[in-house]
């Protein structure tokens, strides 16, 4: 199912591909709220959240990202943490994940829609981010050895 075309973010102001919409994964409230605000201060430019739930698992990317802004907001959902972005610039890309990390929130997954991961569910997404995080994680455990 991997798409394999992992790039380096740049800095254009070309919008990435899909509509204009953040997907966010398994936060609490709390985090949505902290979440949502970082938004207003880094990006500026008014994005659209979707909040998605477990219940969402089966949907399409391609159906989600079209659903309203702020659908679900304050649902906690137990699902991993995520936020997979589409028709946002690199440069907010950038933006976003920099603010995040000053949040302190739990480390996540991220992703960028592309023309293949629209087909997916939200949760193939999900299991396919995860893998590649393993995969990254074991990666690094065996470099480290190796030093």
């Amino acid at each position: 199912m991997s798409d394999n075309t992992m790039t380096r973010v740049a800095d254009s102001d070309q919008p990435m591909y899909g509509p204009r919409t953040l997907l966010v994964c398994g936060y609490s409230a709390d985090a949505q709220k902290a979440f949502l605000n970082m938004l207003k201060t880094e990006v500026k430019a008014h994005t659209p959240v979707v909040f998605c739930t477990p219940e969402d698992g089966d949907t399409l990317l391609s159906e989600l990202v079209a659903l309203p802004d702020g659908r679900q907001k304050g649902q906690e959902g137990k699902m991993p943490p995520a936020v997979i972005m589409s028709g946002i610039t690199e440069k907010e890309l950038k933006l976003i994940m920099n603010g995040w990390k000053t949040l302190g929130l739990p480390r996540q997954l991220w992703a960028a829609l592309t023309p293949t991961s629209e087909t997916w569910t939200l949760r193939a997404l999900i299991r396919e981010l995860q893998s590649e995080y393993m995969a990254m994680l074991k990666q690094q455990q065996q470099q480290q050895q190796q030093q």
